[in-house]
């Protein structure tokens, strides 16, 4: 402790200023225990019940002097055990979309509900605490550390959601084994071929245990045999772990894996 906290004179004073002090550290601490109480409502629900419930869903966004707007009055329930795809040209907002239904930003009109709670109403960092411990992202370009292995890369999500120690290796290497990757656990992204990085992806994805995976054309960089490997990979980890994933692509060979597809054309559904 600072000496001149101890001095006679200025106790009085010193007490004020580490109550002033401690106070914001307080409230942030609150405000966090909040955030995660709230996260770790995550029971899985019911197969009559959806995940994810997206109303009447608009975003515009400003450009110069114009209002733009991408996303039309969607409407979009998602549940357990579903492979649902968004399919559309660039443009079409499917990942606008995406980003609203993770998280990553808000509607300019509507509501979104994950598990039933306000989620176009919390602030970033109370959906940052939901992203970390009950969504999962894939990446059209793997989004993988490229220094680390495909086990470390695995093991970092479980670290950014709070996972107990003792619970990563054998969660590590049940999810590499799902995706088929663990005789090659100990190799970095560089030494892994295209769809080999996906699957590390996909595990990375699965391994908190997430409610929702959401995919953002995580077959765009693939041929046709390591897409349909992934789409098979796809189909496993939905059944295995009863979770919903919902990924948005423009490949027709791809749609009859889905139980749902839905097609975009300039900010609204034309199709399911």
């Amino acid at each position: 402790m600072l000496s001149w906290l101890s001095r006679g004179s200025t106790a009085e004073k010193s007490g004020e200023q580490r109550e002033d002090l401690t106070k914001p550290s307080e409230k942030a601490q609150a405000k966090d225990t909040e955030a995660v109480a709230e996260a770790s409502k995550n029971e899985r629900p019911v197969a009559n019940e959806p995940i994810l419930s997206v109303r009447n869903v608009e975003r515009s966004f400003d450009v110069g002097s114009q209002k733009i707007k991408v996303l039309k009055g969607i409407n979009l329930n998602l549940y357990p055990s579903q492979l649902v795809m968004l399919r559309g040209r660039s443009g079409s907002g499917k990942t606008t979309l995406m980003n609203l239904m993770g998280g990553l930003d808000t509607p300019t009109k509507g509501e979104i509900f994950f598990k039933d709670r306000p989620f176009h109403k919390w602030d970033d960092d109370k959906r940052t605490v939901v992203r970390r411990k009950d969504i999962g992202f894939i990446f059209q370009a793997f989004a993988l550390m490229p220094l680390l292995s495909a086990y470390e890369n695995v093991e970092l999500s479980l670290r950014m959601a709070n996972t107990p120690r003792s619970e990563w290796k054998e969660r590590i290497i049940a999810c590499l084994d799902l995706v088929g990757l663990t005789k090659r656990m100990h190799h970095r992204p560089f030494e892994l071929s295209g769809g080999e990085q996906q699957r590390v992806a996909i595990a990375k994805a699965i391994a908190h245990k997430p409610s929702l995976i959401l995919a953002d054309e995580p077959t765009a960089e693939l041929d046709s045999q390591m897409t349909a490997q992934i789409m098979q990979v796809f189909k496993e980890v939905v059944a295995a772990e009863n979770i919903s994933l919902c990924m948005t692509t423009h490949d027709p060979t791809i749609m009859e894996v889905a139980d749902h597809v839905y097609e975009m054309v300039d900010g609204v559904f034309v199709a399911n």
